[in-house]
């Protein structure tokens, strides 16, 4: 960023989303996906990805579910992935619609990477990938 100054000069940047019930998120990406999760001030919970990047769930009493996909998880085999996921008892079959084409595990093949969708307790939506 040569000639910008010291104005806009952040050390780091995360991202983040609301859920309606901070517990079920806790549970969720900590007990169901594994993730690390730490607990902050306001109930906000500090969500550390695979490959170190941070996102924020932070409680929103009015929250409306996000309608497109918030996350995305990279793995080298997502049927694999989806066979874990639903023995955990996460759904990935989610749509019905033509223009996402999904086999029975709600993987859409051949449509650029491999891909499933599933959601998380506030309804927002989450994928896994083929990295």
């Amino acid at each position: 960023m040569d000639g910008m100054g010291a104005g806009f000069a952040p050390r780091q940047a995360f991202s983040g989303f609301s859920v309606n019930d901070t517990a079920a998120a806790r549970d969720f990406y900590a007990g169901t996906l594994g993730l690390e999760v730490a607990e902050g001030p306001m109930g906000i919970l500090e969500l550390t990805l695979p490959g170190g990047a941070r996102v924020i769930a932070y409680p929103k009493e009015n929250h409306e579910p996000a309608t497109f996909t918030i996350l995305n998880f990279a793995v080298d085999d997502v049927e694999a992935a989806v066979d874990d996921l639903n023995a955990r008892g996460v759904q990935t079959r989610i749509y019905d619609d033509p223009a996402l084409p999904t086999d029975a595990k709600g993987i859409m093949r051949g449509h650029g990477p491999d891909i499933a969708w599933f959601k998380d307790p506030a309804g927002n939506v989450l994928a896994v990938l083929k990295a």
